[in-house]
């Protein structure tokens, strides 16, 4: 699965649960991925929590979505950080032309 990401959603370690969980939300990623890219049309631009927060869908679902996003060019860092709740930075992100044109 891995040589098909970021088409497909990617997997970490080798036990298989990473591999099943990955399967499991293939069928959703198109619809996780455009919810994720209307939040960030809707902010302008914002951290990952701060898109999740804003299009209520669970993070466990949308968080993974902006990586694949990133890597296939619709999405891109701002260079500004800000503060999450837990304290950490974490950077802000904008659709690039590539992803309003997908929009």
């Amino acid at each position: 699965m891995a040589d098909r990401y970021p088409d497909t959603p990617g997997a970490k370690g080798p036990d298989g649960t990473s591999q099943d969980a990955a399967e499991a939300i293939a069928p959703c990623v198109s619809y996780l991925r455009r919810i994720a890219m209307r939040a960030l049309d809707g902010l302008g631009e914002a951290t990952v929590l701060e898109a999740v927060a804003f299009a209520e869908v669970a993070r466990e679902s949308l968080q993974p979505r902006f990586s694949e996003l990133r890597a296939m060019g619709l999405v891109e860092p701002t260079g500004a950080r800000r503060r999450n709740p837990s304290g950490k930075g974490a950077a802000v992100l904008r659709l690039t032309e590539k992803g309003r044109a997908a929009l």
